[in-house]
């Protein structure tokens, strides 16, 4: 099969996208619905009821398995970051499908019904209750950025104790499926598989995943930043300049993982760097405590924002904190950085950590480095942009960007109205997991 390729000529990998999953489990969801009664019941309330209910679990279902950080599902979506925001949209989804199958009701007397599980009528009308509001309260969790990081980590781990309430729903409720037909092993299989993912997150991930002790070797503070490297205690975990790790550092108030690109090329000695913001409750904690000596465990590698240098030219894009895979690039030994342009947009008075020297760096390897603190409508960007662009023109351009979204909007609308690069040829991280 040949592989696409972007406007730079890169080769384009394969990726599965939020919304072709999210259809496929929808369409294929309510199909099986179908195929479970009548022909003649098909465009009935009972019929979308049914279909809703299959759906919502399959979604449900799939979240769960994107939730265990398996490297597969990494690979087959390109990158955690891509997983975390499917797993995301995939809640969403099962949580309308689900009020849908709540709202009308799922049966008809032209429908033969049976439950899987039989259990008294009290305990599966409350079952089945218990799961809306399961599903419910997850997906709230979810999505509320107000509630603190280490109080919505411990709540939303009950997501797999309450996809256990949902299965118990499906197997206790009367309904046309029956275990062994299509639908009832279409089911039967992805909650076993759901089950399975959330029960490895829950209870092995700490045990089974790619992880190793490492201690604090120096720390570089200022008011909104923080430069810490770290060297293995024991092993060491090999990496790609670009990826990021969870950190969990053991000290009270520091414990719960938190992910931060690394700031550095694999070195031999197999030290670490990481460069931390603060921007929240946890960061702001690490900013203020970091010290020598405090040891963390390093859960990496994840990510998929290597650079892929090729002969046309090369514009990078960091907003804020999003500088770090690119300090990470900039370090990497034997890369080519001759057609480089690099845009930092930054803010007034939020300078980089001590360590960073982000102009003699820039220096160093020969990439055109654009300090913007104005933002990206200044028309001195917008000048130099088109500068960076014209030489290779449109269909020979890559835009690395790593920044907020806002930015990237903006980046986009510049790219396609007035420079006339396509879309294919911007790669960027989603900045935010939340």
């Amino acid at each position: 099969m040949k592989i696409p390729a972007n406007a730079s000529g890169v080769p384009k990998p394969w990726r599965l996208g939020t919304a072709p999953l999210l259809a496929g489990l929808i369409l294929v969801g309510f199909a099986m619905g179908l195929s479970a009664i009548p022909a003649a019941t098909w465009w009935s309330t009972a019929a979308l009821s049914l279909g809703a209910g299959i759906a919502a679990m399959s979604l449900m279902a799939m979240a769960a398995v994107l939730g265990a950080r398996w490297k597969w599902i990494e690979t087959i979506f390109g990158g955690l970051d891509r997983v975390y925001e499917t797993h995301k949209w995939l809640g969403v989804w099962a949580l309308v499908f689900a009020s849908v199958h709540l709202v009308f009701k799922a049966g008809s007397p032209e429908w033969e019904t049976a439950a899987i599980i039989s259990l008294p009528g009290p305990a599966t009308r409350l079952v089945r209750q218990l799961s809306f509001v399961a599903l419910m309260l997850i997906v709230m969790l979810a999505l509320n950025r107000n509630i603190p990081y280490r109080v919505w980590r411990w709540w939303h781990k009950l997501s797999g104790p309450l996809f256990l309430i949902v299965v118990a729903h499906w197997l206790s409720f009367k309904s046309p499926v029956a275990l062994l037909d299509p639908p009832g092993l279409w089911l039967a299989g992805l909650s076993g598989l759901g089950v399975a993912a959330a029960g490895y997150k829950l209870f092995l991930y700490p045990w089974l995943s790619q992880h190793a002790e490492y201690r604090l070797q120096a720390v570089s503070a200022n008011a909104s930043a923080v430069h810490l490297q770290l060297a293995p205690v024991g092993k060491s975990i090999p990496f790609a300049p670009g990826q990021f790790a969870f950190l969990s550092f053991k000290r009270q108030g520091l414990r719960e993982p938190h992910p931060f690109t690394i700031a550095s090329a694999a070195s031999a000695g197999g030290s670490i760097t990481f460069m931390v913001r603060s921007l929240g409750d946890y960061t702001a904690r690490l900013v203020q405590e970091a010290a020598p000596g405090l040891v963390a465990e390093v859960y990496a590698p994840f990510g998929r924002f290597q650079r892929l240098p090729q002969g046309g030219a090369e514009i990078w894009i960091a907003g804020g904190v999003g500088v770090t895979p690119f300090i990470a690039w900039l370090h990497e030994e034997g890369d080519r950085f001759e057609r480089v342009t690099f845009f930092h947009f930054h803010t007034p008075g939020r300078e980089l950590p001590e360590p960073v020297d982000l102009q003699a760096l820039a220096e160093r390897r020969g990439v055109a480095l654009v300090d913007v603190a104005t933002g990206p409508r200044d028309p001195e960007f917008r000048r130099r942009f088109a500068e960076a662009a014209a030489p290779a023109g449109p269909a020979h351009v890559q835009i690395s960007f790593c920044g907020p979204k806002g930015l990237l909007d903006e980046v986009r609308s510049l790219m396609m109205r007035d420079a006339g690069i396509p879309d294919s040829a911007l790669r960027h991280e989603l900045f935010e997991f939340r």
